[in-house]
């Protein structure tokens, strides 16, 4: 009930426009995202970088209304894959399908995104995020459009959604990086499992998938994007069983979330790449984030009455 309430609330624009407003607010959102500038995710991630872990940029926002807006968007990546690379940061980038103008024009996404994945330097990704179920035929279009010709993309998968096993095997001629997330949008159980332990189940699955595909070489890098140390665990003895060692497969979790986790994973030689969000339009992103796991509710509790 809790989880459904707030997935209500990232959608809601009257709650989006009001509430960042207030200073306890946004002081309750800093666990998830270091501030709203590329110089606060820069910092973090020249942090992280000292302890171990790489990281992923994202600039939060979705749904651009203007070509302007979006041309607005790639020329943002490109200057953070500059700054990255003048600090000599191990950071990958990753991008909203509708940030760069999908639902406007399909074929100036493309284009943004190739100028994005050009700009890249070789080795490293330009990671393309899935949203909502609606946007799953367009993304995985952009995708592999983009795919065609550069090997330095990859694409997120939710493993909530029925339809993502058959679209991981359709994808695996193309021997892509992916990087499996549970998903964190409100769907209908007519698309998506709505039991939590279901969705365990097809991520384990999924996970094993990725991982025979990257032993056989048909798969690009696998990528787990979970904070859950049980999904972490299977993934870990499914890789092992596969004779794949540790820097085969990554696991990937957002700034402030289980960090003894992620801490204990890079003791233990596993490569945890820290995905760090940033920007002004944080709202909806913020309410996923506490839908994922509703204990989070506490700590923001804790920020109202501290």
């Amino acid at each position: 009930m809790l989880r459904n309430a707030l997935l209500w609330a990232s959608t809601n624009e009257f709650l989006a426009h009001r509430l960042p407003r207030y200073g306890f607010v946004r002081r309750a959102t800093r666990r998830f995202m270091p501030g709203e500038t590329l110089e606060d995710a820069l910092r973090e991630g020249a942090r992280l970088k000292e302890e171990g872990s790489p990281t992923t940029f994202t600039l939060l926002g979705e749904n651009v209304t203007t070509t302007a807006e979006a041309d607005a968007v790639a020329e943002h990546y490109l200057k953070v894959l500059e700054a990255v690379r003048a600090r000599g940061l191990d950071t990958e980038v990753s991008v909203k399908p509708t940030q760069l103008g999908l639902d406007l024009e399909p074929e100036g996404a493309r284009k943004r995104l190739e100028s994005i994945v050009r700009a890249c330097d070789p080795g490293s990704l330009v990671w393309v995020d899935m949203e909502s179920s609606g946007y799953v035929d367009p993304t995985l279009e952009l995708f592999r459009c983009v795919r065609e010709d550069h090997e330095n993309v990859g694409l997120c998968l939710q493993s909530y959604l029925y339809r993502t096993e058959e679209d991981l095997e359709s994808l695996l001629p193309l021997c892509p990086a992916i990087r499996l997330v549970k998903g964190a949008y409100k769907e209908p159980p007519g698309i998506a499992f709505p039991k939590k332990s279901d969705v365990d189940r097809n991520f384990v699955r999924l996970a094993g998938t990725m991982l025979r595909a990257r032993r056989e070489g048909r798969g690009g890098r696998p990528v787990m994007g979970t904070h859950d140390p049980r999904m972490n665990a299977e993934a870990g003895r499914l890789a092992y069983e596969l004779g794949l060692p540790r820097d085969a497969w990554e696991v990937a979790m957002l700034y402030g979330i289980k960090t003894s986790e992620q801490e204990r994973l890079v003791r233990t030689g596993h490569c945890v790449r820290v995905l760090v969000a940033y920007g002004t339009h944080w709202f909806p992103w913020y309410m996923r984030r506490l839908a994922e796991r509703p204990a989070n509710v506490w700590f923001v509790v804790k920020q109202l009455v501290g």
